[in-house]
C-alpha cells in the first residue's frame, strides 16, 4: 500500500514540531513547511536525517507548490502568541487568511483532507462558561488582539466555505492553552513567562488582580486529540484542552512551589481585551474521539521545568526575534 503523504505547515513551532513526530510515528511520509518568522529548526532537527521527512522553507501566504499526492494537510502557520501577533499584526492576519485559502486550494486540488488549526481566541472575552463549540464569542474585531482573533474565524469562516461549497473534507480543532517541551521562553504568554521569569530569579509578573482563569494542556494530550481528529468524520469545529481551570494567580504560586525560587509576585494592569476566563467544554471531543486530557498539571509542569531548565543560559535571557516588517 502506497505509504500516505501529509503537509504541516508551520512545521518548526511548538505543535507542528509534535505533529511532526506524531505523524511520523504513525508511518506518514511528512512534508514540513515553515517561514521560520517565529518556528526555530532546532524543533524538528532531529528529524532531517530521517527518509520520510523533508522541509520546505516557504510562506504560505505566497503560492503552495508541492509535488506528488497529498493525502492530508495540516495548517498550523500562524503566530500564536501576544508578543508576536502583537509585533507583526499583518502578517498574522495574512496567515490566516490569504495563507489558509493557498491550503484549502492546495487541498482542493490534491483531493486532500484537511485540518486547520483553529484557537479558543475565537470565543474573545466569553460571556459564556466553559466555553462550548456553539457559543459565537465576544470578540473585539479592533482591539489589538483582534488581529489573531479575527484571522482565526475567518480561517474557520472559508474552511466551512470550503467545505461546503467545494465539497472539501474539511477538520477545525479550536485549541486551549497548551504547554510543554519546545515552548518558547520568551513568548509573552503566562506559563513561559513565570517559568522564565523564576529561572532568571526575577519576580513574577501576574496581570490584573490574577483572579482571571486559564485551563492548561499538555502538548502531548492535544496531539493526540488532534490526531483523533483528523482520522475523524466530524467536520464542524471540535474543543481541544484541558478543563482544569485555574486563576492565575494560582497558577503563579504553583511556579514558585515547583521552583523553589524565593522570588515575590507582582502585580500590573490587566492588558486590553484580556479574556477573565477560559476552560474548554471537552464533551464533544469525549463523545466524538473518545478524548480527554491523561496528564495532570503537576506532572506536565515537572517535565516542561526540566525542558526549559535544560535549555542553555542564555535562551533564559534571549528577547523576542526582530521581525521583518510588515507590507
Amino acid at each position: 500500500m502506497e505509504q500516505k503523504r501529509v503537509l504541516i505547515t508551520g512545521a518548526a513551532g511548538f505543535l507542528g514540531s509534535h505533529l511532526c513526530d506524531r505523524l511520523i510515528g504513525e508511518g506518514y511520509h511528512v512534508i514540513g513547511m515553515d517561514n521560520l518568522i517565529t518556528g526555530d529548526l532546532k524543533n524538528i532537527q532531529h528529524l532531517f536525517k530521517l527518509e520520510h521527512f523533508e522541509f520546505y522553507h516557504h510562506d504560505v501566504t505566497k503560492f503552495i507548490h508541492v509535488p506528488g499526492h497529498l493525502d492530508y494537510i495540516l495548517h498550523f502557520a500562524s503566530p500564536a502568541s501576544p508578543i508576536d501577533y502583537l509585533k507583526i499584526p499583518i502578517q498574522t492576519l495574512k496567515v490566516g487568511a490569504m495563507g489558509t485559502h493557498n491550503c484549502l486550494g492546495l487541498a482542493k486540488s490534491k483531493n486532500a483532507r484537511i485540518l486547520v488549526a483553529s484557537t479558543s481566541e475565537v470565543y474573545g472575552d466569553p460571556l459564556v462558561h466553559p466555553q462550548h463549540e456553539e457559543y459565537w464569542g465576544n470578540v473585539n474585531p479592533v482591539g489589538p488582539r483582534g488581529v489573531y482573533d479575527e484571522a482565526k474565524r475567518y480561517m474557520e469562516a472559508i474552511t466551512m466555505a470550503y467545505h461546503n461549497f467545494h465539497k472539501l473534507d474539511t477538520r477545525i480543532v479550536r485549541i486551549f492553552n497548551t504547554y510543554g517541551p519546545r515552548m518558547r521562553l520568551n513568548d509573552g504568554r503566562a506559563l513561559p513567562a513565570f517559568i522564565g521569569q523564576a529561572l532568571r530569579g526575577e519576580d513574577l509578573t501576574v496581570f490584573g488582580d490574577g483572579s482571571q482563569t486559564r485551563s492548561f494542556c499538555y502538548v502531548d494530550d492535544l496531539i493526540e486529540g488532534i490526531y483523533r481528529l483528523l482520522l475523524s468524520d466530524y467536520c464542524m469545529p471540535v474543543n481541544i484542552g484541558n478543563p482544569d481551570e485555574i486563576s492565575l494567580l494560582d497558577f503563579a504560586n504553583e511556579i514558585l512551589d515547583l521552583t523553589g525560587r524565593k522570588v515575590k509576585i507582582i502585580f500590573k494592569p490587566l492588558p486590553e481585551d484580556d479574556p477573565k476566563q477560559r476552560e474548554p467544554d471537552i464533551a464533544r471531543a469525549a463523545e466524538l474521539l473518545k478524548w480527554k486530557p491523561r496528564v495532570s498539571r503537576k506532572e506536565g509542569l515537572k517535565i516542561t521545568y526540566e525542558y526549559f531548565k535544560s535549555l542553555p543560559r542564555e535562551e533564559w535571557n534571549r528577547q523576542p526575534k526582530n521581525f521583518v516588517s510588515s507590507k
